[in-house]
């Protein structure tokens, strides 16, 4: 039989059509089916409406050798999983007798006792399909064979569909992928434009589609990050492995010191591990990103280890009476400058007893800009132990929340080039 290489994964529920619920299912489905060699094509999200889910069903049996769809087993008049594809792959429903014996037992461990007659169908099961127990609910999953191809039916509850795919579908599904694996490095890029980084790394990327081991790229953009994604699937996993790292060294190599990570961390690990192996301690004084700094250091489990604290300084008193900037600093050269962010590093890196101190201040918008001092202007600095300074100004386009999570950043990644 064919290995199982493509798949589709449909979330049904016109609730998640809404901006009240998030489809969080398909990114637990996208890295299980990966893991075992099995690529994501498509995504799809369907409201309640059985013509729109016919087709959308149909349409992925057509296209991919696995369709896992979730949600919709529900007992209501509106989840119309079932019915859907019993009309979209010409299938017959019949309700199983076990099943529905299971549903009314499970009903008479309540206080209510009765089943109430809606939950019968729940019993129903498509011709020829396998049905996937559910012991943490009342909606049993589908597997249904169409030649070499599979189409799955899973509960929409993370709690019943997680268990359920771990225990019956990915095991299932692993066996029929034979050695196939797929493999991704990612290779985080700080502080630069993602245009800049794709007219680095376009002429090398591109050539990898036609190498001995095809490797496929995609560039991702966040506010003071880009990330360059690569994969390649194959049976040879040392083959794969090392046309992955050569691809990586040439990418790294071309862009530069900007490249924080390629091995998955993420900024503030890069940090904190640096400041763990310097056995270095950090305080943080920021104004116009109000605590962002301090807060993605302490995301990192035992970070306590090396974070001192942090001064949110947003007031030009506090900046004066808690950090010690002198007043005159302020009035001579404004808050966002270059001295009073280099003063509010050495304030707080001696007020924590921080053996480093890192400072942010800036104009975050929308208002207090002026032509000299746009907004998005941001000056950082960097006071080390030993006397030792670095400082930095960006002139950030955007409005007040992509300045904030820029100067984020930029700031962090201020520390990691100070500790190199």
């Amino acid at each position: 039989m064919r290995p199982l290489v493509s798949a589709e994964i449909i979330a049904v529920g016109t609730e998640m059509l809404t901006p009240f619920r998030i489809d969080t299912n398909s990114l637990f489905l996208s890295a299980r089916l990966n893991e075992i060699g099995i690529e994501v094509l498509r995504k799809s999200i369907v409201g309640d409406r059985m013509d729109d889910l016919v087709t959308t069903v149909a349409n992925a049996c057509f296209r991919s050798d696995v369709v896992i769809i979730t949600g919709g087993l529900g007992p209501t008049a509106d989840d119309l999983t079932r019915e859907a594809v019993a009309a979209a792959l010409n299938l017959r429903l019949r309700e199983d007798p076990e099943i529905l014996e299971g549903l009314k037992k499970r009903f008479a461990k309540r206080a209510s006792g009765a089943m109430p007659e809606n939950n019968r169908r729940q019993a129903q099961v498509l011709d020829g399909a396998v049905v996937l127990a559910n012991p943490n609910g009342s909606a049993p999953g589908l597997w249904i064979d169409r030649g070499e191809k599979a189409v799955i039916l899973l509960p929409g509850p993370p709690r019943e569909m997680e268990p359920m795919f771990e225990t019956h579908v990915g095991p299932k599904l692993a066996r029929r992928t034979g050695a196939r694996r797929l493999q991704r490095r990612v290779i985080k890029i700080a502080g630069q434009a993602e245009s800049l980084i794709d007219e680095i790394a376009s002429p090398i990327y591109v050539p990898f589609l036609k190498a001995a081991v095809p490797i496929e790229t995609t560039v991702l953009a966040h506010p003071g990050q880009v990330e360059l994604h690569l994969s390649a699937a194959g049976d040879d996993q040392k083959a794969i492995a090392a046309a992955l790292a050569a691809a990586v060294e040439s990418l790294t190599s071309a862009i530069g010191e900007s490249v924080f990570s390629t091995d998955g961390r993420s900024i503030e690990s890069v940090v904190g591990d640096a400041l763990k192996a310097r056995a270095l301690t950090i305080g943080v004084a920021e104004s116009c990103t109000g605590g962002l700094v301090a807060g993605r250091l302490t995301d990192v489990p035992g970070s306590s280890a090396y974070v001192r604290g942090g001064v949110m300084a947003y007031s030009n008193g506090v900046k004066s009476g808690t950090l010690g900037v002198p007043a005159e600093l302020i009035a001579q050269h404004g808050a966002v400058s270059e001295p009073v962010a280099l003063a509010m590093a050495e304030g707080v890196r001696r007020t924590l007893g921080a053996d480093v101190g890192v400072a942010v201040t800036g104009i975050a918008g929308p208002d207090g800009g002026t032509p000299e001092k746009p907004v998005g202007t941001v000056w950082f600095a960097v006071a080390g132990p030993e006397g030792d300074t670095e400082t930095y100004k960006r002139v950030v386009p955007g409005d007040r929340q992509v300045v904030r999570a820029w100067a984020v950043m930029v700031a962090l990644d201020l520390v990691r080039r100070a500790l190199r």
